[in-house]
């Protein structure tokens, strides 16, 4: 399993994307963050509310130059039906990955061997590789795709502001941050 603050190994997969399936490999999005939101099926309950609520805000995350990539272990081919007949699949622009071996699933230790599924795992990814935030839960639970884009947003902050420069709970952009000798400043 990778740790934070460990640079992930380069793996490669097929995407549906666009009305296209292709073969892609992490390090493409080398210079980018990346946003990799393991889900466990398709044609499930939960998965369709998660992943339109990325489609929603997959801008916001283009805008911080960040590429979200969704993840379960279906097929591109499974990505591509459930993207033509549901509507909230039907919205998302963002890389639908296949991991139909669970392999991907396996690096990030998200993988359940007897289920051939993955438990719902975000992953955010520094331009360099470096993984710098985790969240895993059961999959009975959805996420909250804006607290997602507001790590980004921290992570992305105090990548571009080194020196002590840290990230209260509920810090959002423009809100005060902390340094690390502990006194609270303002707006860089």
């Amino acid at each position: 399993m990778i740790n934070i603050n460990n640079t992930v190994p380069d793996f490669q997969a097929e995407i549906y994307q666009n009305g296209d399936i292709k073969k892609t490999k992490l390090s493409k999005y080398k210079g980018k963050w990346v946003v990799l939101v393991f889900y466990p099926a398709d044609f499930t309950y939960v998965c369709p509310t998660e992943l339109e609520e990325m489609a929603e805000l997959y801008p916001e995350f283009k805008k911080l130059g960040a590429e979200v990539i969704s993840l379960s272990t279906d097929t591109a081919f499974a990505h591509k039906v459930w993207h033509e007949t549901s509507k909230a699949i039907g919205k998302i622009k963002y890389p639908m990955m296949a991991d139909p071996t669970g392999n991907i699933s396996r690096i990030f230790g998200i993988y359940l061997e007897e289920e051939g599924m993955a438990l719902r795992g975000t992953f955010i990814i520094d331009p360099d590789g470096v993984l710098k935030t985790i969240e895993i839960h059961n999959n009975d639970i959805g996420r909250n795709a804006e607290e997602t884009l507001r790590k980004l947003q921290a992570a992305k902050f105090v990548r571009e502001h080194p020196g002590g420069n840290v990230c209260p709970a509920n810090w959002k952009p423009g809100k005060k941050h902390i340094k690390k000798d502990l006194k609270l400043v303002g707006k860089i």
